[in-house]
């Protein structure tokens, strides 16, 4: 299953609106074949993995998948039915569907046509691997991931004067590949103002550009922006919207699974205040700038004890940077 799930990884950024998915062919404990959806509308990742193997499949061979095999017809016919036609005895499953509607229904599928499935195996792992996909299929609504490169004092912006950049190039580079597994950035119209971004991903081979949002009341924004004339502004979506969760509402009924924000310091703290982050990654720099712009310049919480606090925390160091990535989570600290 951890074969599948390299497998799997190679197709993050690629898929949406589909999840990413692996699968490996194993017989006698040698992996056969293998295969991962590449993009939406390929074929699906067993699909893949079989048709790599190429032969019938004997009896003894075991096929796992790190997700459940859809059981109905989409842009490509239902995996389940394949999987029966290319004589699989044995199947191991990840995660089941995350989708209510089809939860479960493929495996039941699978073992009424008599085979061997077994489910659940690093079922975590397999689901945490979509947890964007997961969010918008359920509820409708893209994963958003707060984003930004900050100062020791939780600043955004530098020194007057001085570069605009607070951490290191290779931070940056780190940042790009997030960018890479992500169907929209989105900022709000002050930061296109003052910054004139590009949003664009760099230095990742073979990335998809993720659409462009700015997210504005009035609509007033200066056409010459990057994001206007340069060669994805056709990807660049214009938000005239009162809030943010009603951009974001949006924005899933446009089959976006995931935004990431990148600034300005009110959006951040505007998404933090409203409880719209699932996800917050940080690069914070060795430097104290006491500029004017907050990291999260949102109300803030009402006590100290009642503030968002992170879960399954993780960090890492790049260069003489610290990436922080971590889930917000409502519940408070406790009592001391």
């Amino acid at each position: 299953m951890r074969r599948a799930l390299r497998e799997a990884r190679k197709g993050l950024g690629r898929t949406s609106p589909n999840p990413a998915v692996g699968a490996v062919l194993v017989i006698d404990g040698t992996i056969a074949a293998k295969g991962h959806h590449s993009r939406a509308g390929s074929a699906h990742a067993e699909i893949e993995c079989l048709r790599h193997f190429g032969k019938p499949v004997p009896k003894r061979a075991v096929l796992y998948i790190t997700l459940e095999p859809c059981s109905t017809p989409g842009r490509t016919g239902p995996c389940t039915e394949a999987i029966v036609e290319a004589g699989v005895r044995h199947v191991v499953i990840g995660a089941t569907d995350p989708n209510p509607v089809h939860a479960g229904r493929g495996i039941d599928i699978l073992k009424k046509a008599g085979l061997d499935v077994r489910s659940g195996v690093l079922a975590e792992e397999c689901a945490a691997l979509n947890e964007a996909y997961n969010k918008w299929i359920t509820t409708g609504r893209p994963f958003v991931i707060a984003k930004c490169g900050m100062s020791l004092d939780g600043r955004l912006s530098p020194p007057p004067a001085e570069s605009r950049w607070i951490t290191s190039a290779a931070s940056r580079r780190h940042a790009h590949q997030l960018r890479a597994q992500v169907d929209a950035i989105l900022i709000g119209a002050e930061t296109l103002r003052a910054d004139n971004p590009r949003l664009t991903v760099r230095g990742v081979r073979d990335a998809k550009q993720p659409w462009r949002v700015v997210l504005s009341r009035s609509g007033s924004l200066p056409r010459q922006a990057h994001l206007f004339t340069d060669r994805f502004a056709e990807r660049t979506l214009i938000c005239c919207r009162e809030s943010l969760g009603g951009a974001l509402n949006d924005l899933g009924r446009q089959e976006i699974t995931s935004v990431l924000i990148e600034g300005g310091g009110e959006i951040l703290g505007h998404a933090l205040d409203h409880h719209l982050v699932d996800q917050i990654q940080l690069y914070v720099g060795p430097i104290i700038t006491g500029g004017p712009v907050i990291a999260f310049a949102g109300a803030g919480a009402i006590s100290t004890h009642e503030a968002p606090r992170l879960d399954r925390v993780r960090y890492e160091r790049i260069g003489q940077d610290i990436c922080i990535i971590g889930y917000p989570t409502k519940e408070t600290a406790a009592s001391e």
